[in-house]
């Protein structure tokens, strides 16, 4: 489960991480009497899972009243990469010195924790990454020593962060690790931490992810889900059980395994058409299954041409065809579909749907082919 960063920032304060004073805000008339409470300047901030809200404009600083009744109203509604902005986070605006970046993620292949610190922080990790790697000081962790004030230390010296923000750092670091590991998190980063001109660290802003796997221990996570503004489709795909993940293109996607459903996204992308969701129907392509899918893509009024791309591995092609088929008797399909069919049984696959084939239901011999006519469809 991703949080907002105000619930992030909650989160946080649990563990007495210093964060910036400030509430959130629903209307504009609730966002003046936040800023008045926490006294200006103040930041006006969109509440919304995705990054780039400050080059969409949803990040703007007020230093009066009619400052923030104007941002508060501009952003209030405003779609962020198709994310529309619901709820507001007013906070005291902070000077900075410098910024840095930390978090603590999970390190699969190597069965640890592992930290990341850098004296870079404001931008993305991954172009720090890429452009300056070792300006990243990275800390593997053993979950059942854990992470003291000590290693902690030596873990900021090697970061070479400021002298005078390396003792708070550090202290702020061991908070960070109780957070991400006691508050069961997959995720726990700050970006920017900020050391002030009066050289005070604090988190400026917050992403968390929580492990849904330990939610049985977290009732009060309820809380967060109540404050959730969920995708209408996200909400239907979970009532289905699909794992489906909306984004903001024309071109529907059906896919077998979470690595075949991302190259589809990116095949629809590379031949000039935009993907209306991520949808992985795993192994279970029968009958069910695609009518759920279909039933869900048919319902996103932007969908123009829906791409189904089954390779069969396990799965056996004629029977997905078969799928369809029975699906399409039960869903009436408004947009065209094209189907890429390979792998186990194809020929016997394509052979069923071939008395079938019409202006609304295509077949392609290759991912890139399908998706050609799927994006061309769509426009």
């Amino acid at each position: 489960m991703d949080l907002f960063e105000y619930q992030g920032k909650q989160y946080f304060a649990r563990y007495g991480i210093a964060v910036s004073p400030g509430d959130v805000a629903d209307t504009v008339e609730a966002a003046i009497a936040v800023a008045e409470r926490v006294g200006y300047p103040v930041v006006v901030k969109a509440q919304v899972k995705v990054g780039g809200r400050g080059k969409a404009g949803g990040v703007k600083l007020a230093n009066n009243v009619d400052e923030v009744r104007t941002h508060a109203g501009n952003i209030l509604g405003l779609d962020i990469k198709g994310h529309v902005v619901r709820r507001l986070w007013i906070e005291r605006s902070s000077d900075i010195a410098k910024e840095y970046y930390a978090s603590f993620t999970l390190d699969r292949p190597n069965k640890t924790h592992l930290g990341m610190l850098s004296a870079q922080g404001g931008v993305e990790i991954e172009i720090v990454a890429e452009e300056n790697p070792e300006a990243i000081a990275f800390l593997s962790i053993d979950p059942v020593r854990g992470l003291d004030l000590a290693t902690s230390r030596r873990w900021v010296a090697e970061a070479e962060l400021d002298e005078v923000a390396r003792e708070q750092t550090a202290e702020l670091l061991v908070k960070l690790y109780d957070c991400y590991t006691e508050g069961d998190c997959d995720l726990a980063e700050i970006n920017p931490l900020i050391l002030t001109p009066e050289g005070v660290v604090h988190a400026l802003d917050a992403k968390v992810t929580l492990d849904e796997n330990a939610s049985f221990r977290h009732p009060e996570w309820e809380a967060f889900r109540e404050d959730e503004f969920e995708d209408p489709r996200e909400k239907m795909a979970k009532a289905k059980g699909l794992n489906y993940i909306g984004l903001d293109g024309t071109v529907g996607i059906i896919a077998n395994g979470a690595g075949l459903a991302m190259s589809t996204l990116d095949v629809v992308n590379q031949v000039g058409g935009t993907a209306a969701n991520f949808l992985d129907i795993g192994g279970g392509a029968n009958a069910d299954v695609m009518a759920a899918a279909l039933e869900l893509i048919n319902a996103d009024p932007k969908v123009k041409s829906i791409f189904v791309n089954i390779f069969g591995g396990i799965t056996r092609v004629d029977e997905v065809a078969q799928g369809v088929l029975e699906a399409l008797e039960r869903v009436k399909i408004t947009s065209p579909i094209v189907l890429r069919l390979d792998g186990t049984n194809a020929e016997a696959g394509r052979a069923l749907l071939a008395p079938h084939v019409s202006a609304n239901l295509m077949t392609e011999p290759t991912m890139l082919d399908a998706a050609r006519r799927a994006v061309a469809l769509a426009k």
